[in-house]
């Protein structure tokens, strides 16, 4: 399958030189035999043409939706004008640029930072997924998907992210609000070195960076996609 990567962001500078790109992370998780191509996103690269590439995953970014950035309004325009057949894979910004493009709701939560591994209790079951009742994967994200789009329905989720994996009946489109391609390695750095304008509570902080040394479920999810991405059911 040809698969198209659009890149919304990378590992911050700090953390660049030691582990691989957020596309690379992202072609990892769903594994050989596909065709991938980057295309970057952030820096105002997009496919000319929607049906060139067979499927599109989207990664996560520091940036948010609601961004006055014109590589955002780009990415939104873009989605729409793919084919509802074409596969689409959302992770992060990627679970909230697509909710937005489609009709959702997508802001800073008044609830704060989620952070560290985060459990999500299966509310749902589409046919690619397995017999899991919960999930529990490494998330750094403020924003999230307040309303999902009209033709989206809710898979999992928890209290503090409602709307934490999201299938679409209107469309072949998935999301999740988590990052199953980060290695707990990366996770860890990325958290302990994580400094917001409003400074995570000391308590909270450790704790998150404590929760990553329990396993994650991320390359479940990696296997969910392919699933999903081949039409295996």
């Amino acid at each position: 399958m040809k698969i198209g990567i659009l890149e919304t962001g990378n590992p911050p500078e700090r953390l660049a030189a030691d582990y691989p790109t957020y596309g690379r992370m992202v072609a990892d998780l769903v594994g050989p035999g596909h065709a991938y191509t980057h295309y970057r996103v952030a820096d105002g690269v997009l496919p000319a043409d929607p049906s060139h590439e067979e499927a599109y995953l989207i990664t996560g970014s520091p940036a948010g939706v609601y961004d006055s950035l014109p590589w955002i309004a780009a990415l939104m325009t873009f989605l729409r004008s793919v084919s509802p057949e074409t596969p689409l894979v959302g992770i992060c910004f990627g679970h909230q640029v697509m909710a937005a493009a489609f009709g959702g709701r997508v802001a800073k939560s008044d609830k704060g930072w989620g952070l560290g591994l985060q459990s999500y209790a299966i509310e749902a079951q589409a046919p690619w997924m397995d017999d899991a009742t919960q999930i529990a994967v490494p998330a750094i994200h403020q924003d999230q998907v307040l309303d999902p789009p009209p033709g989206a329905r809710t898979l999992a989720g928890n209290a503090f992210t409602p709307h934490g994996v999201l299938d679409y009946r209107d469309r072949r489109a998935l999301s999740f609000q988590v990052h199953p391609e980060f290695a707990a390695d990366y996770a860890t750095a990325l958290i302990a070195g994580h400094r917001p304008e409003v400074p995570h509570a000391p308590a909270a902080h450790a704790a998150a960076l404590d929760s990553l040394t329990r396993p994650s479920d991320g390359p479940r999810l990696g296997g969910w996609i392919r699933r999903f991405l081949e039409g295996r059911i």
